[in-house]
């Protein structure tokens, strides 16, 4: 028998997330915890984000993300909230948009896990 890899579990996961969150280090999540075909679901409503899929669209949504912010005045993250192989987070940032100016905005973020990988992220906002 081969040695296997203990799978997180989604609770482990979590905890992990909200480290890295808290931190700041967003890629660092994507490239930790994304399956390669990963996707990232935005509200119907979204105005500049769109929904795509697979990791390096995921990644590309994250720099084309940073590169609208003119300045980053401050964010917050919740405690996470697992439910099954779900994980949610509430989050938000105060930012000036490049030619938008300075908003403010709240959202929750779920998380869905499957084999210790995250399978799609959705913001609602």
């Amino acid at each position: 028998m081969g040695t296997q890899e203990a799978v997180m579990t989604t609770q482990e996961i979590a905890n992990r997330l909200s480290e890295l969150f808290k931190e700041n280090k967003w890629t660092e999540a994507q490239n930790e915890f994304f399956s390669e075909d990963a996707e990232s679901i935005e509200p119907p409503h979204a105005q500049g984000l769109q929904t795509v899929k697979g990791l390096d669209a995921i990644r590309k949504k994250g720099e084309d993300f940073e590169q609208m912010v003119e300045e980053l005045h401050g964010g917050w993250v919740s405690e996470p909230i697992v439910g099954g192989n779900h994980i949610a987070f509430s989050m938000g940032i105060d930012v000036t948009f490049k030619g938008m100016g300075r908003t403010k905005m709240d959202e929750i973020a779920l998380y869905e896990v499957k084999d210790g990988k995250i399978v799609k992220e959705q913001f609602f906002y």
